[in-house]
């Protein structure tokens, strides 16, 4: 599996992001022995608490592509964001959406290794864990990181998504 194009990119992505930074060995995807589709069975097989996954979710704001990272302890809470962005429709991207601007298959998207950068906002809620993980562009691979590293690889903008 890790020969998967989407966890190679992914990879590749995370190394690119710690050479520019000077950071040192980058994070490395793991992969789990099972897919997991949501944050409370990725919580679950990697012992942690759900608020510590952070959910890729991609939302079509306007027609263009969203990428949410939110706890996995929230809803997104899609009428006061659109509000706060200033846009007319946010709503859910349906599954090809997903996939024609990440690459990735939902239960798996992860914050970087798109084929292009995507607009990112990161809940404010994951920097309450010192430790937080991320899927790794398929449903069985993973990643450690922070949050402060969430916005870093991913030039998000920090918001409070809930």
């Amino acid at each position: 599996m890790q020969s998967h194009p989407n966890v190679r990119a992914v990879q590749a992505a995370l190394d690119g992001a710690a050479a520019r930074n000077g950071s040192g060995a980058p994070t490395e995807v793991r992969l789990l022995p099972a897919a997991v589709h949501t944050a409370a069975a990725a919580a679950d097989a990697l012992g942690v608490q759900v608020g510590q996954i952070a959910n890729s979710l991609v939302f079509e704001a306007d027609g263009a592509p969203l990428l949410v990272l939110t706890s996995g302890a929230h809803r997104v809470d899609t009428a006061e964001l659109a509000a706060r962005l200033g846009v007319t429709r946010l709503r859910r991207a349906s599954p090809a959406f997903v996939k024609e601007h990440t690459g990735q298959v939902i239960g798996g998207v992860a914050p970087v290794g798109h084929p292009t950068p995507l607009r990112t906002l990161v809940d404010t809620a994951l920097e309450a864990y010192g430790e937080v993980w991320a899927a790794g562009g398929v449903p069985q691979a993973v990643f450690p990181t922070t949050y402060a590293e969430l916005l870093r690889v991913t030039a998000g903008t920090p918001a409070e998504v809930a």
